[in-house]
């Protein structure tokens, strides 16, 4: 792959905001000798990332971005949620478990969206009846929870968790 398409990847679906540097060294890698183990790419990375997170692998981040990127992940979380309307009955909660901000970003956007009652222009005298009739709010968000400091020490993958929760209106 080209380096410019391995440093979009990795900013994009990582996050790594030193996307650029660590595409430039994997590529340097390359050319050298290729790569056939993950270990080796992690040590590539990890020279090629200035800071140091004790509670992170420098490696985290440009990982994460390949897994989201090879199996479309953030478009399969949309399709889920939008699938979610079909199938979820009326008073039925919709609870997701987000590991990063890339899919909470998603998940919340989505929430927002489908909490919103109908879009009428301001000034145009309707009833409560009129705009129930014109539908539009089919979830109501309840919130979000995040682990709390014994959860986290008691399994670390979850400090990064987020979960959130809306209930199936009547609409």
């Amino acid at each position: 792959a080209e380096e410019a398409d391995i440093a979009w990847v990795i900013k994009t679906f990582g996050e790594e905001r030193f996307g650029k540097r660590i595409a430039r060294a994997i590529v340097e890698r390359n050319r050298i000798e290729p790569m056939t183990r993950t270990k080796e790419l992690a040590e590539v990375i990890a020279a090629a990332t200035p800071v140091k997170d004790k509670f992170k692998h420098p490696a985290t981040r440009t990982f994460q971005a390949v897994r989201i990127w090879v199996n479309s992940e953030l478009e399969e979380i949309e399709q889920a949620l939008k699938s979610s309307l079909s199938v979820l009955a009326p008073g039925g909660r919709l609870s997701i478990i987000s590991f990063h901000s890339l899919e909470d970003r998603i998940v919340k956007r989505f929430m927002r969206e489908q909490s919103r009652g109908p879009q009428v222009p301001a000034g145009i005298p309707m009833t409560e009846a009129q705009l129930k009739k014109l539908g539009g709010r089919e979830l109501r968000a309840l919130g979000k929870l995040m682990p709390g400091e014994e959860e986290v020490a008691e399994n670390p993958r979850a400090r990064s968790s987020v979960l959130r929760i809306a209930e199936r209106t009547n609409a």
